[in-house]
């Protein structure tokens, strides 16, 4: 299209381009996490998105996101699954087993990359950590060798533990490996477990108070699950009040009141998952993609629950911790 511009009684001729800059295609990413939408589930949307951006992809440019929380109840995670996959998107980050294992049953071709997964094999999400085939990857929540290292912690910091209660969810595949690897380490360390299978909130205090009642000088052990996420203040109310010294796999229960945890950093999962996010979206397939094992571990130490328990820190644990809370 051409035309004609009077300038001082001089016609000038003006060319516009023929077509416009093409622009940006938007990609759309599907979130599902499993938990409630608090600060801690919303810190791994944001570390996500935040290093999404260093790949170059950015929310409302180049791509726009949708964001659903199951808050640890299954028939939420099937209807969002269903609805996320309903909208059409170029891949799906899920957080939880039970988000992976509801949007699998909505999908086996949207690309799925998780994190917080324990047991990807045996919940089968993948069919090997090297060659996952199918739909999905991502990145697991735990090591089943880190158990026995919570069941030498307990020993560390309360010596005259000789009995513990292990908290864990029978829907968590990881859950029988975990309390194998802690029978393993258990022996040498004169510590009797006691398994306890809990579901919900009135399985978990039946469970601890009826160990506390019986237990002489008893200690916690709280294995990763949903379950044990969902109800992360009632645990770590149960130890306060029965005086049992807990260690738990998660930072925020000791954030919370909890007197020593020791796992992977799960923000730092979601970090690494926008890498294999990337990956997808240029084209790669989530089968091809190996899943990884947690790389970053932490150590966190509550100074005041040990005061409140009577306990007396060693030197030489609060020397390796990673953060001690007064």
């Amino acid at each position: 299209m051409r035309r004609r511009n009077f300038i001082g009684g001089i016609a000038v001729t003006t060319a516009w381009p023929a077509v416009a800059l093409a622009q940006e295609p938007v990609r759309r990413i599907g979130m599902l996490s499993n938990t409630a939408a608090d600060a801690l589930g919303q810190s791994g949307v944001t570390a996500f998105q935040q290093a999404l951006e260093q790949f170059g992809w950015r929310d409302g440019r180049n791509v726009r996101f949708d964001v659903r929380w199951g808050e640890n109840d299954p028939d939420r995670d099937r209807k969002y699954a269903a609805e996320l996959v309903a909208l059409g998107p170029d891949v799906i980050l899920a957080s939880g087993t039970p988000a992976v294992t509801a949007l699998q049953k909505a999908t086996r071709t949207v690309p799925i990359v998780f994190v917080r997964v324990s047991d990807p094999v045996g919940a089968g999400i993948v069919d090997s950590p090297a060659r996952p085939g199918g739909n999905a990857t991502g990145f697991m929540n735990f090591e089943y060798s880190i158990s026995g290292k919570w069941l030498e912690l307990l020993k560390q910091i309360a010596p005259e533990v000789t009995r513990a209660i292990v908290l864990r969810d029978p829907a968590n595949p990881a859950g029988n490996a975990e309390f194998g690897a802690l029978q393993t380490a258990a022996p040498s360390l004169g510590i009797e477990l006691r398994p306890a299978d809990t579901r919900d909130a009135a399985g978990i205090e039946r469970a601890v108070t009826a160990f506390a009642a019986n237990s002489g000088v008893g200690g916690m052990i709280a294995t990763p699950s949903a379950t044990v996420s969902g109800n992360r203040e009632l645990i770590v109310a149960l130890a306060s009040r029965y005086k049992l010294p807990a260690v738990y796999p998660y930072r925020y229960m000791v954030t919370s009141g909890g007197l020593i945890a020791y796992g992977p950093d799960p923000i730092d999962q979601y970090r690494r998952a926008a890498g294999y996010v990337d990956r997808v979206l240029k084209g790669e397939k989530a089968a091809d993609l190996p899943v990884q094992a947690p790389t970053k571990f932490s150590l966190i130490v509550n100074l005041k629950t040990a005061k409140a328990l009577g306990l007396s820190v060693p030197q030489s644990l609060l020397a390796t911790a990673d953060e001690v809370i007064e």
